[in-house]
């Protein structure tokens, strides 16, 4: 459904993306991770057709994609979109209104839920309830794909295991490809099926967070018993300590030898790693 075929976008002749090819053709919820400036906001803004790509081809459906052929089954929410000043309830009424198959009854639901009070305007809410708001309006619309860019920022702990609880009742209701921007992936781990990683504009991985526990791990012991055994396996990172060392592996997984441990490496850690691993000294 959704195609990047070597895409490119320049910016001042600078590459906010670079070259990436990927394919979406399948439901699920995917976490588009990537340190702030990385580009997953141009690479969103890209697919909902709101900037032209520089070069290559980006089709959805079949259909290339512009800023004059914007394509219709995307519901994309920037980060900080602002709505009308209007009462929560009026906003929600009005989203029904003008748009195909948004489902109200959901939208009310979820509000009720989150303790969006009805009667407040739009303006007087936190900046946290605002974002809930766009998010509610985003997933009560049922369009075949829905970005979202960073729609946690500003929520605490509490609120952002809110939004992970709604965004996975919300694809239960409707299934569809669901793709969610963030630089925090350990909570949204937990629901999400899918993670892709962008790095400087260029696009490092594409898989299943299933992919990530398997294969995603820390060995950890003396660096004369260690270091032999990373010959043959992918480091994504080490750190040292004296004469010990912590090597971040993305491989099989191994039988580790004697006074080597091994543990399970985190989505967050992991992250971390990929796209800033590399040798510390501690």
């Amino acid at each position: 459904m959704i195609n990047l075929k070597d895409v490119t976008k320049t910016f001042h002749g600078a590459a906010a993306i670079d070259r990436i090819s990927m394919q979406i053709d399948d439901n699920g919820i995917y976490c588009l991770l990537g340190r702030n400036g990385a580009g997953k906001t141009t690479l969103m803004k890209l697919i909902a057709g709101h900037i032209n790509r520089t070069d290559g081809s980006v089709t959805v459906n079949g259909k290339e994609v512009s800023v004059r052929n914007m394509p219709e089954d995307i519901n994309y929410v920037e980060a900080g979109a602002a709505q009308f000043n209007m009462k929560v309830s009026e906003l929600i009424e009005a989203a029904a209104a003008i748009q195909d198959g948004f489902d109200l009854d959901t939208a009310k639901r979820m509000a009720a839920r989150y303790q969006l009070d009805g009667s407040k305007r739009y303006k007087h809410l936190s900046f946290g309830m605002k974002s809930m708001l766009s998010t509610i309006l985003s997933l009560a619309n049922t369009s075949r794909i829905v970005m979202l860019d960073e729609p946690t920022l500003g929520f605490d702990a509490f609120m952002r295991n809110q939004f992970n609880t709604l965004l996975a009742e919300s694809y239960e209701l409707h299934p569809r490809i669901i793709i969610v921007s963030t630089h925090l992936i350990d909570e949204i781990a937990k629901v999400a099926g899918s993670l892709i990683i962008i790095n400087d504009g260029r696009l490092l991985l594409h898989t299943d967070i299933s992919d990530i526990d398997e294969r995603a791990y820390t060995l950890t012991g003396p660096a004369d018993t260690l270091l032999p055994l990373l010959d043959n396996l992918n480091c994504i990172g080490q750190t040292r300590a004296g004469g010990r060392i912590a090597a971040h592996i993305y491989d099989r997984r191994i039988e580790p030898p004697q006074g080597v441990t091994i543990d399970n490496l985190s989505p967050q850690d992991f992250f971390v790693q990929m796209v800033g691993g590399g040798e510390h000294n501690e």
